[in-house]
């Protein structure tokens, strides 16, 4: 592999090298301020990390040691295998969670790694038991039926667990609409299941809980995640978190077209007026969804160029995206091409998706350049 050089970078410092056609840079500063905003948000509480999804799309191993040099030092994975990485990269300091739980048979992986299963039913208790025990946790559920054991389950498990119960949490099925009336049963019910284990540290606040419903502080430990990585935990309301990805992409070339001619496939878009195309090297290959292309008359994804917005025209390909950059000056071969997150809040990406910030994050592709930035 040629060595890079200054060359190799826009005038901004992203990289235009060439063996991605995009670029996808990760700010470890905003990141790691972000877990500082949650941990002021979080009052009395410890402030974990939710790393899952492979920290939510921005690489464990490099947002561990950022969320660790912020101050985190209890996090949370998804699987047994995320769980390792984490152990990697974070050394033998911090507390690793595996929210997914127990799977048959890995009870001697999570015992050698020093990792903490959180147990969700009888029989993931009962492995453990048979195990040899140790700390984990334990999840009741007060309403998602999801994973977790049964409420009226607790007392039962309460009068012997056999083993260390380091942890009880639940998890809020609907924290991102604050009126709901079911955040006010599932706060009521684990406030009877966090009773049955006295003194032993409760954790129920994810990010919209720490953000909006404010209870943070009303128990150990918050687990915050997507406010982490800058996605609104709750869209229409002001956003305290700061931008932490940012995708780019290079002009592969820009293009006339006349106005009454189509753009990409299907001809589904037909240029009203001649136009200037640019094309961008990244789709739904990349996590890029198809559902975001244009077609007649609907309101279409916009893209930052020159700091202008720029909407995009057509279908969105498998590795390439064509956009209108029509009045914009200067735009080139070469010409850097936001296609999402910095200026571009990742709520307008989930919206054009038809989806959620969250997918937005964990979708990014395999093929992008990452580019990590910050001080930490």
């Amino acid at each position: 592999m040629p060595e890079r050089n200054s060359d190799d970078l826009f005038s901004d410092g992203r990289s235009v090298f060439g063996e991605a056609c995009a670029t996808l840079t990760v700010d470890l500063d905003a990141l790691a301020d972000n877990w500082r905003t949650t941990k002021k948000l979080s009052g009395k509480a410890e402030c974990g990390a939710v790393v899952k999804g492979n920290a939510y799309g921005t690489g464990i191993e490099r947002a561990v040691p950022a969320l660790m040099k912020a101050g985190a030092r209890t996090f949370f994975a998804a699987t047994l295998g995320e769980a390792r990485r984490v152990r990697a990269c974070g050394g033998g300091e911090i507390t690793i969670y595996v929210l997914n739980g127990l799977l048959p048979g890995t009870a001697p992986v999570f015992k050698a790694c020093d990792l903490q299963p959180v147990l969700g039913s009888i029989a993931e208790i009962a492995e453990w038991r048979e195990a040899g025990g140790g700390k984990a946790g334990l999840h009741v559920d007060t309403g998602m039926n999801r994973l977790g054991v049964d409420k009226g389950e607790v007392p039962l498990i309460a009068a012997n667990p056999g083993f260390e119960v380091s942890l009880v949490l639940t998890h809020m099925a609907c924290a991102d609409e604050p009126e709901h009336p079911l955040n006010a049963r599932q706060i009521s019910r684990f406030e009877t299941a966090r009773r049955a284990f006295p003194g032993v540290p409760a954790s129920l606040a994810n990010s919209a809980s720490i953000a909006w419903l404010k209870c943070a502080g009303d128990y150990d430990l918050s687990r915050p995640g997507i406010a982490l990585y800058g996605g609104e935990p709750i869209e229409g309301y002001d956003n305290p978190f700061k931008p932490v990805v940012r995708l780019d992409a290079p002009a592969l070339l820009v293009r006339d077209v006349s106005a009454g001619d189509s753009v990409g496939y299907g001809a589904t878009w037909i240029a009203k007026h001649d136009c200037r195309i640019a094309v961008a090297g990244l789709g739904y290959a990349d996590g890029f969804h198809r559902s975001a292309s244009v077609t007649g008359d609907a309101k279409p994804y916009h893209v930052v160029v020159n700091g202008r917005p720029a909407a995009l025209a057509g279908r969105v390909n498998m590795d390439l995206l064509t956009i209108d950059v029509s009045g914009i000056e200067g735009v080139e071969r070469g010409t850097p091409i936001t296609i999402l997150g910095g200026p571009i809040p990742l709520s307008q990406t989930a919206a054009h998706y038809g989806t959620n910030v969250y997918e937005v994050l964990t979708a990014l592709g395999a093929r992008y350049e990452r580019r990590y930035i910050g001080t930490l």
